[in-house]
């Protein structure tokens, strides 16, 4: 075989190999555009490379160019995910909701009946069953759950309305925190069951509130903790 007829073939192969990359760039960037792959979700090559019908190798490329792009975030022995989409939002948000929702929940405690009580306590032991086979979306919607019994008593409509806001302003920006931090989701329900024991103990209510409060706050700090380890815990002075 002739040497150019070599460079040839060399540099067909390389055009193709190029081009598989490609094309999984542009896939999993469409997937993450349409929302798919939401903020947290893991990406398997394996999985993504069989359904494109093509070897990890070109996916592995993709990922590294969605990565530059702030996309995607790669972690040593865990892999990659979806970033976040607006990290700063995100955090405005659970700062502003700690004090927000934590408030709400106090107002609402002494409303709460025996029957609501009961309904945080089931729910929180739903989530409790979901750690041994964690999912980080299922967990969220039952935290949601949750906090929306406490806080939904609350008599002052204008701070519900800025609290619901929040939490559909957070359900746009990622899909679930626990998807970074699911070591975080342990610590969430000892905490909610700390809060519904407060309330069902006729705590002070600025107790409550600062319970409530650091609660929403810590959630924040461990993801801060683990995607901006350089960083200040999630309530910074203002």
């Amino acid at each position: 075989m002739a040497p150019e007829e070599l460079t040839t073939m060399g540099a067909a192969g390389v055009g193709a190999a190029q081009s598989k990359s490609q094309r999984a760039y542009r896939f999993i960037k469409g997937r993450i555009a349409n929302q798919d792959f939401t903020p947290g979700y893991r990406l398997v090559l394996g999985s993504i490379a069989k359904e494109l019908d093509m070897s990890v190798v070109p996916v592995r490329e993709a990922i590294r160019q969605l990565e530059a792009e702030g996309l995607v975030t790669f972690e040593r022995n865990v892999g990659a995910h979806v970033s976040m989409v607006d990290d700063a939002s995100y955090r405005f948000s659970m700062q502003t909701l700690s004090f927000l929702e934590g408030t709400a929940t106090a107002l609402a405690a002494r409303r709460l009946s025996a029957d609501d009580l009961r309904r945080a306590r089931q729910v929180n032991d739903l989530m409790v069953e979901t750690l041994d086979h964690f999912d980080p979306r299922s967990f969220t919607a039952l935290n949601h759950e949750f906090h929306a019994i406490l806080f939904a008593p609350c008599a002052n409509p204008r701070l519900l309305e800025l609290v619901n806001a929040e939490w559909a302003r957070l359900g746009n920006l990622r899909d679930s925190t626990f998807s970074f931090v699911p070591g975080r989701a342990a610590e969430s329900v000892r905490e909610h069951a700390e809060i519904v024991t407060l309330i069902e103990q006729g705590a002070p209510l600025g107790e409550i509130e600062m319970t409530a409060r650091r609660h929403r706050s810590a959630t924040l700090d461990a993801y801060l903790t683990h995607e901006h380890p350089d960083e200040a815990l999630g309530l910074p002075n203002f």
